[in-house]
């Protein structure tokens, strides 16, 4: 059998048969095309259900546009098909992960798809019970937060799950529904282990299913269980290579696991599909999470030849035309992100001082421009152009605060206060600096990133570390730069400050250990290569030679 999407059944429902089969669809139109194993029992015509089950093959895979002309397909072949409604209304809500308020024309067609579906209800009561659970979204979006309209989407899948034992989908959707209304400030990240206990228990039964390896990534995408996602992480873009999405959330578990060249590589095939597919955002999201992974493995000439594609690929944007898993806003993210990437992690100062900030609706992709000038102007001792950037950081955070974007101005908060701590070292006042650092540090550490960066343009901590080594505290130095390692392994400016803090105290087990590790983290880096790399080479001679 040629390469195709196979529809298998995965969910056994209280049905008239109440008998479970695996069984494939050949899509002659779509030969090529390859989503995964997904079925999803329904009461529409035979005929429309291959069309249905594709749909939300594309659904689990965020191909949200695509997902959408779908369900469209799938009601024209059985117009009292209306459980694809709610296909419809959850394509419309968009990525579940994207940090911030849902725009609200995006809500508005939503909760039109849930109003058709009401109107012309679905046949049975395990369908309804999909677009009562979906409503919850939408239900007075006007006047009602988000966040306790994701809760209340998250209980009634709870609800429908229990109800319904044997319904594996609704499992997968019960289970994506914890890992995205989970807390961010949680610590304990207790959502996140259940949906991921919920995933993998199906993924081991059902290995072909698009929807549990993606979710079993996001669902582990924080530090202390980013390992757990790995199995998942290798194998589902080989599940949906016809996703670009699938292509790329890979690169989420190898981030955070520092597998950076296994992260460059899915990055690469991600953004060339998502580019064959005309999906722009997409391409320009894989583009940042490919020049982090370049610029940790010191291949500085490779993040420069995508820093410079930028214009031509935001040049094909159109923000209207977005339905991928990337919302607009990642698109303005990474066009802002790789340029300050790229000189920050470089340690370009002038560069990062001198860059210029792009107007946007998303006043986080903003801010992170000005935090970089900040940063920049910091090592340059150019108290002007940190006071600039700090009160453009505070409007940032203003408008977000009045949107009522919480997570983002606190993020912009904590880059305005990193960016406070490193006027008062300029300014001479060290140890309100390093009050002002550590306090910074604390707080980063109290959230989580998005999951539209791969990571922070400069981590709190890691700040903290290069700080205390300007202020000759090597020592202590070296165990912030530790603790930022547990948290963003096999990250490149952490690895050499630990190096060069752990020489200047002493240490020389410890620097050459690190200097070992930045030399194997950099085996492709460019040559002669960074300064930092020059010294650990250096480092590990001297030692052998001892």
């Amino acid at each position: 059998m040629q390469s195709s999407l196979v529809v298998g059944v995965v969910s056994v429902f209280a049905l008239a048969s109440g008998a479970a089969a695996a069984q494939e669809h050949e899509h002659g139109a779509a030969a090529a095309e390859k989503l995964g194993t997904v079925h999803f029992a329904t009461s529409c015509r035979a005929a429309a259900q291959p069309s249905f089950d594709r749909a939300v093959a594309l659904l689990h895979s965020f191909e949200f546009g695509r997902a959408i002309a779908g369900f469209d397909a799938t009601l024209k072949a059985d117009p009292s098909c209306t459980i694809s409604y709610w296909g419809i209304a959850l394509s419309r809500w968009g990525n579940p992960f994207a940090a911030g308020a849902k725009p609200a024309a995006a809500q508005q067609q939503g909760r039109a798809a849930i109003e058709r579906a009401k109107a012309s209800p679905p046949k049975t009561d395990r369908e309804k019970a999909y677009v009562d659970a979906a409503s919850k979204l939408y239900a007075d979006f006007e006047r009602t937060p988000q966040t306790p309209r994701v809760i209340a989407y998250r209980d009634a899948m709870a609800a429908l799950a229990a109800r319904y034992p044997d319904d594996t989908e609704a499992s997968i959707f019960y289970a994506l529904s914890l890992a995205f209304a989970a807390d961010p400030s949680d610590k304990t990240y207790v959502n996140q282990k259940k949906a991921g206990a919920i995933l993998q228990s199906l993924f081991a039964k059902q290995p072909d299913h698009p929807g549990l390896a993606h979710y079993i990534i996001h669902s582990y995408d924080v530090p202390p269980l980013a390992n757990y996602a790995l199995e998942a992480a290798r194998r589902y873009a080989k599940i949906a290579p016809s996703a670009p999405h699938a292509l790329h959330m890979p690169s989420h578990t190898f981030t955070r696991v520092g597998y950076w060249q296994e992260s460059i590589d899915t990055n690469i095939a991600a953004a060339a599909a998502a580019k064959r597919e005309g999906s722009t955002g997409e391409e320009l999201h894989a583009s940042d999470y490919q020049t982090y992974a370049y610029l940790q493995t010191g291949q500085d000439r490779e993040a420069l030849r995508v820093r410079e594609s930028l214009p031509e690929i935001f040049g094909r944007f159109n923000a209207a035309a977005a339905g991928s898993a990337a919302p607009p806003s990642a698109a303005y993210f990474a066009l802002a992100a790789i340029p300050a990437r790229y000189a920050l992690e470089r340690g370009d100062w002038k560069a990062a001082a001198t860059l210029e900030p792009r107007q946007s609706a998303f006043p986080y992709t903003e801010a992170m421009t000005y935090f970089a000038r900040a940063l920049g102007a910091a090592r340059l001792g150019d108290a002007a152009t940190i006071r600039a950037s700090i009160d453009a950081l505070l409007q940032s955070r203003d408008r977000l605060t009045q949107a009522n974007e919480t997570y983002w101005a606190e993020q912009v908060e904590i880059q305005r206060r990193g960016a406070a701590a490193w006027l008062a070292l300029v300014e001479g006042r060290k140890q309100d600096a390093l009050a002002e650092m550590r306090a910074t540090a604390e707080r980063e550490d109290a959230t989580e990133k998005s999951a539209v960066t791969p990571g922070p343009l400069a981590p709190a901590r890691e700040l903290l570390g290069e700080m205390l080594l300007q202020m000759n505290e090597p020592a202590q130095a070296l165990r912030e730069f530790a603790t930022t390692l547990r948290k963003e392994p096999n990250r490149f400016r952490a690895v050499a400050g630990a190096a060069k803090a752990a020489a200047a105290s002493g240490n020389r087990v410890a620097a050459r250990t690190f200097s070992d590790q930045l030399l194997k983290i950099c085996a492709k880096a460019d040559t002669p290569g960074r300064p930092e790399l020059q010294l650990a080479r250096q480092s590990v001679t001297r030692s052998g030679a001892r």
